[in-house]
Parts: structure tokens; sequence; C-alpha cells
């Protein structure tokens, strides 16, 4: 008998439960990787994740063949696939990481699960994160979260046991699975060595500045970690990433460099993506439907076109704005107040329904996070009610993080011309009849007066008992607690009530990306 090993979202094969449960079953091991067109056919998915999946599956396949058993990769639908190795190769157990991913996954494993119990076949599910499954109350999952990043990391089996004859196939391409080029010209490479590259230039150099440069979109690029897509597909575990930190940590300690603090917004922001992720795992809805019921018809459910595709293309004539989508477009990665701006303007300014916006941000993003992200728009939007309206001033932001005008001037070559003074707001300059409306855009909309507007509806909805009594609910599920032991800004962070007049959350410390 034999037994097969799933790989998803976890395409490493240190400090890997699933693998090493498979490994110590004394058994034949089959190491398997499905890709399903269908998934790749989605309206969150794109070419630049798939090159990048597809990246850390060569180097996956190369570390499994050292252990003995080369990854198996197979295109099609999960369960025929697991059907046809079932029956090929005398396989009675199937083992995974709990995976925490989209609709599309979950009711995939769902349909799997089913399958599974229909042929007899013993499918263990592991745990690769803080993430617990079934949760039913979030008093004491900080505790258990920190624990099992305490643990000590997995070692890699000393070897496997092949299943024989089992055919190997190429990776396909993106145009393969019909995707199509998508401008990502600058993509971060895939692949754990990468990662650990990363990791190791973060916690040596690259990182001291990390606290205060992340923030920006220029600083950032250089001083943020970029672990997020490693760690979104699993080619480093959280884990290996906290423990890392902490024992860097214990280096520095006492230098004055900036490294400590530095390395405790890392750590805290490891242990806020468990949060978000925990969310989803616990509401899955979260991902189609308002977290609350109020901001159900708050916006248009269809977007109007025109705005929602100049907000797609960096064309909304707000030129910060502009710059860092195009700069998102061309990289597949964006510092994480940007990538808060970039909602909030959409949301706010320009009264766009996160559900419309959703599916563009996640095809950009390489580190698309089904849990963070979804969880994050919402937030971004004001849906949730429990945090605070926290619009961005895309003019206001562009001067604080880009106040040479290097930035936006190399994403939005056309206001080369501008004056540094009117860069943000170039409808101000005297110059403004020569540019906008024909090489630049004019702004869609008068930034204050949109912005006005949308606090005003958001906050009118927020009124009355109903209200702050769903909300109650959404805390008791869903905000996070204060626990002896846990991150310190993980304690710090408050979430709010339905009145508006709890303390107010640093909101933009709470991010899609490291």
């Amino acid at each position: 008998m034999s037994v097969l090993l799933w790989f998803k979202r976890d395409l490493r094969v240190s400090d890997h439960p699933a693998l090493g449960h498979a490994a110590s079953l004394g058994a034949p091991v089959l190491p398997l990787y499905v890709v399903e067109p269908e998934y790749w056919s989605l309206p969150d998915t794109s070419a630049r994740q798939w090159l990048f999946t597809a990246e850390c599956l060569e180097t996956l396949r190369r570390y499994l063949a050292v252990l003995g058993a080369p990854l198996v990769v197979r295109l099609g639908d999960a369960v025929s696939i697991l059907e046809h190795l079932v029956t090929s190769h005398r396989i009675t157990r199937m083992v995974s990481h709990e995976e925490t991913g989209n609709a599309w996954t979950f009711a995939r494993d769902r349909r799997v699960g089913a399958w599974a119990r229909s042929r007899g076949v013993d499918w263990v599910e592991l745990p690769q994160s803080g993430i617990v499954r079934r949760l039913k109350t979030r008093d004491g999952w900080a505790r258990q979260r920190e624990g099992f990043v305490r643990e000590p990391q997995l070692e890699v089996p000393a070897g496997l046991t092949p299943v024989a004859d089992v055919d190997g196939q190429a990776i396909p391409s993106a145009r393969d699975l019909g995707l199509a080029a998508d401008g990502c010209t600058d993509r971060q490479p895939g692949g754990r060595d990468h990662a650990l590259s990363l990791l190791g230039g973060f916690l040596t150099t690259r990182g001291q500045t990390y606290r205060k440069a992340m923030s920006s979109p220029v600083e950032g690029e250089w001083a943020c970690s970029r672990l997020s897509p490693h760690l979104a597909l699993g080619t480093l575990s959280g884990r290996e990433a906290a423990q890392a930190a902490a024992a860097r940590k214990v280096e520095v300690k006492g230098t004055k460099t900036g490294w400590s603090g530095s390395l405790s917004s890392f750590t805290s922001r490891l242990a806020w993506r468990d949060h978000f992720m925990q969310k989803l795992e616990d509401a899955p809805s979260i991902e189609t439907h308002c977290l609350h019921t109020a901001y159900e018809s708050l916006r248009p459910r269809e977007p109007d076109a025109a705005r929602l595709h100049a907000w797609e293309v960096g064309e909304t004539g707000l030129p910060f704005t502009d710059a860092c989508m195009r700069y998102l477009r061309a990289t597949g990665w964006l510092n994480f107040r940007m990538r808060s701006m970039l909602t909030a303007v959409a949301s706010y300014h320009l009264w766009l329904d996160w559900r419309a916006t959703g599916p563009h941000l996640a095809r950009m993003f390489t580190d698309y996070e089904p849990g963070i992200h979804w969880s994050q728009l919402q937030m971004q939007s004001g849906t949730t009610g429990m945090n605070t309206v926290r619009i961005y001033n895309p003019v206001k932001q562009g001067n604080d993080q880009d106040p040479t005008g290097i930035f936006t001037r190399r994403w939005v070559p056309e206001l080369a011309d501008v004056p540094d003074e009117h860069l943000q707001e170039p409808w101000l300059w005297d110059g403004a009849g020569r540019l906008l409306g024909k090489a630049y855009p004019e702004p869609l909309v008068d930034v204050k007066a949109a912005a006005k507007t949308a606090s005003t509806a958001v906050w009118g909805v927020r009124r009355g008992p109903e209200f702050r009594a769903e909300a109650n609910r959404i805390v008791a599920k869903h905000a996070s607690r204060k626990e002896p032991g846990t991150t310190a800004r993980f304690q710090r962070d408050k979430n709010i009530g339905g009145d508006g007049k709890s303390p107010r959350p640093k909101s933009d410390q709470l991010s899609l990306d490291l």
C-alpha cells in the first residue's frame, strides 16, 4: 500500500508537517501537485501568479528528487486525477496540509473529502501555520498560535521510498493554461532558494530600516522582506520566518541600531498575517459578503465601468494613485500603505464596491493570499462594522511618501514637466490646460468632496442599536484578544465597536504584504 502526499500551498520540504507524517507511515510516497485549469480561469488568478508557482514547483521537484521521490505533476480535475492514481497504485492513505484558500478551493476540498470517504481513502489534513480549523472562540487563539510558532521546526526526512511506475509530466506553461501575458515585467522569482536568500538579506542588511521605510513605495521596495509571495505559496513556513527573526533579535539586542524595533514590527506582522487568515477560515463568506450586513447595499453592486477601468490601468487623474497602480501592474508587489490607499481611493473616492475591485487587485498581487486579501479589502472599505473608517488622501500620501516626486514621475512620466509643488495636484498648476485631458486625464473626482460624501455615507450606516448589536457579535467572533505572552503590537491594536467610540485601530499597520 502507498501514501499520496498532495502538495497545494506548501511548496517546500523543510518544516513540513504533511511531508513528515507521510514519511513516518513507512510506505512508498507519491508526491503530487495538481494543476487545475478551472482554478486558473478564475477572476482572482493570473499569469504572474502561475509563473511564480511554476518556478516554485521546479525547485520543489529538485528537492524531492534528492529525497528519492520526485514530484509528480498532473493537469486536470483534482478528483479525477486522485481517482486514477488511487486505482492505479493501490493508494489507501492521503496526506495534505489544511488550506485556507478562496471559495473555489474550499469547494474543491469538500469534493475531495466526499470522494475520499466514498473510496475508503484515509485523508489526513495537518496544520502548517497558526490557523486553527473549526475554531470555536478567539479566546486563547493568540496563545495557541504563538505556541505553534515556537515549536521546533520539523526536520526534512532522510529519504522517501517512491511509488513505482508513475509517469512524470512537464510543468505546464501559462499558455497551456490559457493565461495571457499580464505585463508583469519585474515579477519576483519563485522557489525556496530565492525565499532563503530574501530572508537572509532582510535579517542581516535590508531590514534595519523596515519599521520606518515600509510605508514608502520607494524605500519599502528595498527595506521590506519581500517574503509575502513565498509565504503565500509555502516555499517558506511562517514558523521558519518567525524563528529566524527571533534569533536575529537576540543577536542585535542592546545594539541601538534600529534592528530591534524593525524585527519586532516584522514579527508582529507575521502574527497579524495569521490573524487575518483565521478570519476567512472562520467565515468563508468574507470573500463574497460584507462582514456587517448593513453595508451590503451601501455601494452599487454594478460598478461604474469607466471609473473601474481608469482605476485598474492607472488613469484616474490622481498622480500618486496612478503611479502606485502602474507600479503594481509591472512588478506584482506594492508596499502595505499604498495597497491600503489604492483600496481606499477605489472604495471611497470612486465609490466602487470592494467585490468589483478585489479581483483585479488579487490578479495583480503575485503574493495573493485569500485570507488576508478579502479581510483587508473589507477593512479598508469600511464594511466590517468593527474597524474605524480610514479614508486615505491620495494627494497627502503622495506628498508624504514621495516628497521628491521620484516615484510618481517614474511611473507617470506624463507629469515630467509639472513642478514639485503641483505634482500631486497638477490641476492647480497654471500649465494644466496643456496637460490635463490631453497627455494625462483630468481627475475623476474632487478628492476632498468625494471623501466627505463617502465618510458621511459610511458613518451614517452605523447609527442605531441594531447596527451595534451585530457589530458586537462580529467583534466577539473575529476581533483580536489581549493575551499575555503574545506579540506586543498584536496585543496593542484594537478593534472598534459599532458606536465609533472605541480606540482607533492602527489599521495602516495591517497589511497584505510583508
